[in-house]
């Protein structure tokens, strides 16, 4: 039996794994930094609001073949699994190495810095995508 909190997390576990929740997801960076560097503080909390309303926007997906659909499914399935996704251990060590690249791209765009919140900004992303590329290889290797 489950519970009303199981149902919720399911439901919105199942939602955000549509892939144009993930893609669209992917514009929050961008955004955020340019809304930082242009001191556009309605783009910034419109940005955060996106970001925080996303996983509900979207209709479960139809089936489990769009790579980001697996990835949300990985994140998931990794999360309940309490492996982290803060310590120094592989891949986890991927997404601690985000943090300071997403720091300091916000710090450079602050500071009026575009190039260096651009490529910091890709630095932070690509190591996300890494992050959970890796973490679709182990769900896929585990749910074969």
């Amino acid at each position: 039996m489950t519970t009303r909190r199981e149902e919720l997390e399911n439901a919105f576990w199942n939602r955000h794994s549509n892939p144009k929740s993930g893609w669209s997801r992917t514009a929050v960076l961008p955004a955020l930094l340019y809304a930082i560097y242009r001191r556009d503080w309605r783009l910034a909390t419109a940005a955060a609001a996106f970001a925080a309303l996303n996983p509900l926007l979207f209709a479960p997906p139809e089936n489990d073949d769009a790579w980001m659909t697996r990835v949300v499914r990985a994140e998931r399935w990794w999360r309940e699994t309490d492996r982290g996704f803060l310590d120094t251990s592989y891949p986890n060590l991927l997404n601690v190495l985000n943090v300071p690249a997403t720091l300091y791209a916000v710090v450079a765009a602050y500071r009026g810095r575009p190039v260096r919140a651009a490529v910091a900004g890709c630095a932070a992303m690509g190591l996300k995508f890494w992050y959970v590329a890796e973490l679709a290889r182990r769900y896929e290797g585990e749910n074969e």
